[in-house]
C-alpha cells in the first residue's frame, strides 16, 4: 500500500508538471506565431480563468504581461534562473510540492523578428495538496478495509487449517501411545482432508490389527490349552501305578494324538510367520498340471475311500502351467482336506480344471454341509472357524484356508468361494498360464 501510494502521488505531481509545461509551450508557440497585444491579451484571458498564473518576460528581464493583476513584478524565485541553457522544450523550475508554495515551469520564445523572452507558468500547490489529502484519506480507508479482510482471512485459515492440524497432531500422539480409537472428521477435499483421511485409515487399520492380534493370541491360547490339558491329564493318569497296562496304552495313544495336533498347529503358525515375513519363496517351473493333480488324487484316495467318498478329476491334458508344484499341492491338499472333513459319506468331491484365455481355472467342488452366508466373508481370516462351538471332531484350527489364500496370491492368482448350506461348497482358483 505504501509503495502504491507513493507511486500514485508521484504520478499525479508529474502529470501536473507536464501539463503545466505543455501549456507554457503552447503559449510560447502562439507568441512566436503572432507577437502582438491581442495575442498577449488572449493568453492572459485564458489563464485568468484557471488556477494557473502566466508571466511573460522579455529577454531583458522585464515583465511584459501577467495573468495575475496583483503581480506587477517577476516573482523572486524566477530571478535566479539560468536562462542561457534553457532547452527549446522548456524546463521545470519548481517541483517540490511538499515544501514549495508553487509548481513552476519556463518556456523560451523567439519570434525571429527581435521579440525574445520567456513564458513562466506557476501553479499553487494548494490544489495538489488537497488532491493528495483526499487520496491519503481513501488509501487509509482502503488500508483499514484490507486489514479487516486480512484478519478475517487469518481467522478463517486458523479455523480451517490450524485446528484440523492440531486435531491431527493430537490424534497421532494418541496413536503413538497405542490408543487407536481416534476420530477425525473430514470436512474438506483438499490436501488437509486427504491427510486427515489417511490418519483415520491408519488408526482404523491399527485398531483392527490390535483386535486381530488379541483375538489371534486368545485363539492360539485356546487351541494350545485344550490339547495340553489332555496331554497333562492323561499323562497323570498313565503314570499312576494302579493304571492297567491296556488303559495306559489307550491314554498314551490319546497323548500322542493330541501332541500331533499341537505339532500340526505349530507347523501352520510357522508357515504363516514365514509368509508374513517374506521368508519363503515361490520356485516356479513349467509343469503339466494334469499330472500333478493325478498325483495328488492318488495320495488322498485312501482317506476318501475310508469315509466312503469319491473324488473325480475333469481336466484337459496336457495342461502346461508355470507354478511352484509343492505350494500348489499344499493348496489343493488343504482344500481336499476341508471337503473330506465337512462332507458326508457317499458324496463326491470334484476337481474341474479348464483354460480360459490366458488363465487356468481350478474348481474344487464338494457336496458337503456348506458355509453360511454370514461366514463367507471371513472364511479366509486366520483362526476363523465356522464351528462356533470349536468342536475338536474335525481337528481344524482355522489356519488352513489363510495359508491357501496367501499361497495363491503369492503366485499372482486369486481364490474365491461360493457355497450353499446343505448342498456344498466351491473353491475357485484363478492362475496365470505363465
Amino acid at each position: 500500500m505504501w509503495f502504491l501510494h507513493q507511486h500514485v502521488v508521484e504520478s499525479i505531481v508529474e502529470d501536473e508538471l507536464n501539463t503545466l509545461k505543455a501549456r507554457g509551450n503552447n503559449h510560447r508557440d502562439v507568441l512566436e506565431t503572432s507577437f502582438d497585444k491581442i495575442t498577449l491579451e488572449h493568453i492572459i484571458r485564458m489563464e485568468s480563468q484557471t488556477d494557473t498564473d502566466v508571466f511573460i518576460v522579455n529577454s531583458n528581464g522585464d515583465l511584459v504581461k501577467s495573468s495575475n493583476p496583483n503581480s506587477h513584478h517577476i516573482p523572486k524565485h524566477f530571478m535566479n534562473v539560468n536562462t542561457s541553457a534553457l532547452p527549446r522544450e522548456g524546463q521545470i523550475l519548481q517541483s517540490n510540492w511538499r515544501k514549495g508554495e508553487y509548481l513552476s515551469t519556463i518556456s523560451p520564445y523567439d519570434d525571429g523578428i527581435g521579440n525574445t523572452g520567456f513564458v513562466f507558468m506557476i501553479k499553487k500547490t494548494d490544489a495538489i495538496q488537497g488532491i493528495i489529502t483526499q487520496l491519503n484519506y481513501h488509501f487509509l480507508i482502503a488500508a483499514i478495509v484490507i486489514t479487516i479482510f486480512m484478519l478475517i482471512t487469518v481467522f478463517f485459515l486458523v479455523n480451517v487449517l490450524t485446528k484440523p492440524l492440531i486435531s491431527m497432531k493430537e490424534a497421532t500422539r494418541r496413536i503413538s501411545k497405542g490408543d487407536f480409537s481416534v476420530s477425525l472428521p473430514v470436512s474438506t477435499n483438499d490436501e488437509v482432508g486427504e491427510l486427515a483421511t489417511s490418519i483415520q485409515m491408519l488408526a482404523d487399520d491399527l485398531n483392527y490389527l490390535k483386535k486381530e492380534r488379541n483375538e489371534f493370541l486368545a485363539s492360539i491360547s485356546h487351541e494350545l490349552r485344550t490339547p495340553l490339558t489332555y496331554i497333562k491329564g492323561y499323562a497323570d493318569i498313565a503314570k499312576r501305578v494302579e493304571t492297567k497296562e491296556q488303559e495306559r496304552i489307550k491314554y498314551l495313544s490319546i497323548i500322542h494324538e493330541e501332541a500331533g495336533k499341537v505339532n500340526h498347529l505349530l507347523e501352520e503358525l510357522f508357515e504363516l510367520a514365514k509368509i508374513d515375513q517374506n521368508m519363503f519363496t515361490i520356485q516356479k517351473e513349467t509343469i503339466d498340471l494334469y499330472v500333478l493333480l493325478e498325483a495328488i488324487i492318488q495320495k488322498v484316495i485312501p482317506v476318501f475311500s475310508d469315509k466312503n467318498m469319491k473324488i473325480e478329476l475333469n481336466s484337459d491334458k496336457p495342461l502346461k502351467v508355470s507354478v511352484d508344484p509343492l505350494r500348489i499341492e499344499q493348496v489343493l491338499v488343504n482344500l481336499l482336506d476341508n471337503a473330506l472333513k465337512y462332507s458326508n459319506s457317499g458324496t463326491t468331491t470334484t476337481i474341474n480344471v479348464k483354460k480360459k484365455s490366458r488363465d487356468i481355472i481350478i474348481k474344487v467342488i464338494d457336496q458337503g454341509i456348506g458355509i453360511p452366508e454370514e461366514d463367507i466373508l471371513h472364511i479366509f481370516d486366520r483362526l476363523y472357524r465356522v464351528e462356533k462351538s470349536r468342536s475338536r471332531l474335525t481337528g481344524g484350527v482355522g489356519l488352513g484356508l489363510s495359508i491357501v489364500k496367501e499361497l495363491v496370491e503369492a503366485h499372482g492368482g486369486e481364490i474365491a468361494v461360493s457355497s450353499t448350506v446343505g448342498k456344498g461348497t466351491t473353491f475357485t482358483i484363478r492362475l496365470k498360464e505363465k
